[in-house]
């Protein structure tokens, strides 16, 4: 039976190689979180390297901007990603408050970023192994993306 690894266990005794899947959840205060969190890097990267699944929703792919794979390379280097948007932070009067722009990291990093024409609707891209959600609407097609693999 699959296990997904969640986030929110952030103790340095997990055993990556117990889960075939992590799920970044969002909410802005994960952009602070999840970056610099090396713990949930070599989590990601273990999981994925041993052909796992590494999904996130919203804001929860700044989990992903510094994750590198064992050779050095960024995970989301050349992959697509989505999360939520600079528009969306501007349109929900939030921009000024965030510590930066993530879309605009993602695209620094070398990732493929793609949004959704309109702001807040559900948009999720999937590059093999690789699930990303733009925002909450999109938490329910994530997960059933990263279930569909998982099977």
């Amino acid at each position: 039976m699959a296990r997904a690894a969640g986030v929110a266990a952030h103790e340095p005794h997990i055993d990556a190689s117990e889960f075939d899947a992590i799920y970044f959840t969002g909410g802005h205060a994960v952009m602070w979180d999840f970056p610099d969190n090396e713990g949930l890097q070599r989590i990601t990267r273990a999981i994925h390297e041993r052909g796992g699944i590494v999904s996130s929703v919203c804001h929860g792919y700044c989990g992903l901007l510094d994750t590198r794979l064992a050779d050095g390379t960024l995970l989301v280097a050349g992959r697509r990603v989505t999360g939520f948007s600079w528009r969306e932070e501007v349109l929900a009067g939030v921009a000024a408050k965030m510590p930066y722009n993530a879309e605009e990291e993602m695209k620094r990093r070398g990732a493929r970023y793609e949004k959704a024409w309109l702001p807040f609707v559900s948009n999720v891209v999937v590059d093999g192994r690789l699930v990303t959600g733009q925002n909450p609407t999109s938490a329910k097609a994530t997960a059933e993306h990263v279930a569909d693999l998982l099977k």
